[in-house]
């Protein structure tokens, strides 16, 4: 599969096929050994500035430098850099909004923003990975302006709770459509940090055991997870020419349990909602539908009465079968186990089991 196309016009750019509009300065990070090279420099660990590290400080696209067919596994990379330049901004925002004094008067420990800069640094290493990873035939996309929940800390900490963890369950299923053993395993390694981030927020955030089970909830479908943070994305603010993202997308209607949920626990009941207006699923009389749970290795599907939608919402019960812990990933499907991504027909939706109370909270919008 190739990359999502670009059309620059010849006049239109420099000499080095960089766009007029663009000061060229990120053409410097086409070179992989330009700047701070991660696992190399501790500016992806130690730095304790509040602006903004490299290569989080230089926002434009990087344009090939080479002719030829893209790499592999390019769009698996562009999605990922896409993706992680989201991470990123959501914690450089947090650091720049919100105070050491902000986070201890929320009841936070008093090294929270500390270590909040700490895992920025590693978001940052990640970009630059990224961008590595894409060979130099393709673009490597270039940063947006995305709409976070910066209200108060506690607000901003559940959002980034249930950031880390979808990020395992999006990990899985990227992994999945890499071609190279390379690729596997960098996604493998990058996911570990991530883990970490996961068990400092769990552990030190909200007193919860860091243990999720014997695995991560593994989910095959990598960009339905990365499409349902589109409306983190403040539309018409990427560069122009950065590939669609994610690419592919499937543009499913999006999936969450509804506002009055008071629990998201095993065995309980909770009605769907489908939160775009302006995208909502359509249900054929004459076919079944599924709300197929995953959770650790497994998923199980429970049928659905979508005979009265949309005049009355859609019940389901949660299996009871799975253990309270970690993530699930929730989807509607017309086939049992959602086989293929063309079965899904809504969501997904991450379902926070650890602390089950801030996932429910979440869900109300509290």
């Amino acid at each position: 599969m190739e990359p999502y196309p670009i059309d620059v016009r010849q006049d239109d750019t420099t000499s080095l096929g960089v766009p007029r509009h663009y000061s060229g300065e990120a053409q410097r990070l086409a070179d992989p050994n330009y700047g701070p090279i991660p696992g190399e420099s501790d500016l992806y660990s130690s730095y304790w500035g509040d602006d903004r590290p490299f290569p989080g400080n230089v926002t434009d696209p990087i344009f090939p430098t080479e002719d030829g067919p893209p790499g592999e596994d390019d769009v698996v990379w562009q999605n990922l850099l896409a993706a992680e330049w989201i991470i990123f901004e959501f914690y450089q925002q947090g650091i720049e909004r919100f105070s050491d004094e902000d986070f201890v008067k929320a009841g936070m420990p008093k090294d929270t923003r500390q270590r909040l800069k700490e895992i920025r640094n590693n978001e940052a290493g990640h970009l630059r990975i990224f961008q590595n990873a894409i060979s130099p035939t393709s673009l490597k996309p270039g940063r947006c302006r995305y709409n976070f929940p910066l209200t108060d800390p506690l607000s901003y900490l559940a959002f980034m709770t249930v950031l880390e963890i979808s990020s395992m369950a999006f990990l899985t299923g990227l992994v999945q459509d890499a071609k190279l053993d390379w690729s596997h395993g960098a996604i493998a390694a990058v996911s570990q940090t991530e883990a970490r981030h996961e068990v400092w927020a769990l552990t030190q955030l909200w007193k919860e055991s860091p243990f999720g089970g014997p695995t991560e909830t593994t989910f095959p479908y990598a960009n339905q997870i990365l499409y349902s943070t589109h409306n983190l994305v403040v539309p018409g603010s990427c560069p122009p020419e950065n590939p669609e993202y994610p690419y592919p997308r499937q543009l499913l209607p999006a999936l969450s349990a509804a506002p009055d949920t008071k629990s998201l626990t095993p065995g309980s009941t909770i009605k769907l909602a489908f939160t775009d207006k302006d995208n909502q699923p359509e249900f054929d009389p004459d076919e079944k539908y599924y709300a197929v749970f995953f959770h650790g290795m497994r998923n199980i599907s429970v049928p659905l009465d979508t005979s009265k939608f949309p005049e009355q919402p859609i019940s389901v019960t949660i299996p009871k079968a799975f253990e309270g812990r970690g993530v699930m990933v929730a989807l509607v499907a017309n086939e049992p186990g959602a086989p293929t991504k063309q079965s899904v027909v809504a969501g997904p939706s991450v379902i926070l089991e650890q602390p089950a109370a801030l996932g429910a909270a979440l869900v109300r919008g509290q």
